[in-house]
């Protein structure tokens, strides 16, 4: 399960976002939230619906770690956007986003947030299925923050966009893998999130799509507790010529407080 985002001080949003906001509820007929992603970017949730997590920000930032700046990205599932622009943050302003989402109602939001941050000129939105996208275009980053759990694993929300998020409901890891190793350049890495007691499957999905993890991170989210997911950092097989495991990453210290590392990810995107 993804772990709140930690609530934290930042920039107001400019008033076009309470103008949007209000017109969002009227057409949601429930609560939107407006929340900081960065610095100067802030995005629209639902206050009852899925929400932007650790799980994103760790995502992303773990992808600008491992790659070098590039002037195109695919976001696999990309949700409300979060991972998509988060990682866009990071880059040049010449670099361009494209985030494809199926679920109708994180698809609509991703829209509100794109274009209320002004972003319509760098990020290509796509309303589809990622088993069924297809393009002549070839990517050197491509993130993902697949749904963790099988059908099986537990009772699916009623809720779609809940459902949808939690669940493999649209493609598992597996098709995430065969999808990024389709639309990857050569050289180019794919990075993305999954539970750690399921690191094996994972890491078998990797494989089965013909690349490898050359880097990988477990996630502890508070110290004394059991790693909560691992981050992947993969690239075709030939070139990697081993698995580089990094430290871990401790979100919180024993008292609940931001560690060291966690604060220092928040300050580069801009908090």
């Amino acid at each position: 399960m993804s772990t709140p985002e930690p609530k934290t001080t930042c920039p107001a949003p400019p008033p076009r976002f309470w103008e949007r906001r209000a017109a969002l509820e009227t057409e949601f007929q429930e609560a939107i939230t407006v929340d900081g992603l960065t610095g100067g970017w802030f995005i629209f949730q639902r206050a009852r619906g899925h929400r932007h997590s650790v799980d994103d920000v760790l995502t992303a930032h773990y992808a600008l770690e491992v790659s070098p700046q590039v002037t195109t990205h695919l976001d696999l599932g990309a949700g409300l956007g979060t991972v998509g622009l988060l990682v866009l943050w990071g880059m040049s302003e010449q670099a361009q986003l494209t985030a494809i989402e199926a679920q109708a109602v994180s698809h609509r939001l991703l829209l509100a947030n794109v274009a209320e941050n002004g972003l319509e000129p760098r990020v290509r939105v796509v309303h589809g299925d990622l088993r069924e996208f297809s393009s002549t275009e070839r990517f050197p980053l491509i993130t993902g923050s697949p749904p963790y759990f099988p059908v099986s694993a537990g009772i699916v929300p009623r809720d779609s966009q809940k459902a949808h998020a939690r669940f493999e409901l649209r493609g598992d890891i597996f098709d995430y893998a065969r999808a990024a190793a389709r639309l990857l350049t050569e050289k180019g890495w794919f990075v993305f999130c999954f539970p750690t007691p399921q690191k094996e499957r994972a890491l078998e999905a990797v494989s089965s799509a013909g690349m490898r993890v050359a880097r990988m991170r477990d996630v502890i989210p508070r110290a004394g507790l059991a790693p909560l997911f691992s981050l992947f950092a993969c690239r075709a097989q030939h070139e990697v010529a081993g698995m580089l495991v990094d430290q871990p990453l401790l979100v919180r210290t024993q008292d609940g407080s931001l560690s060291l590392t966690m604060s220092n990810v928040r300050r580069s995107f801009g908090f």
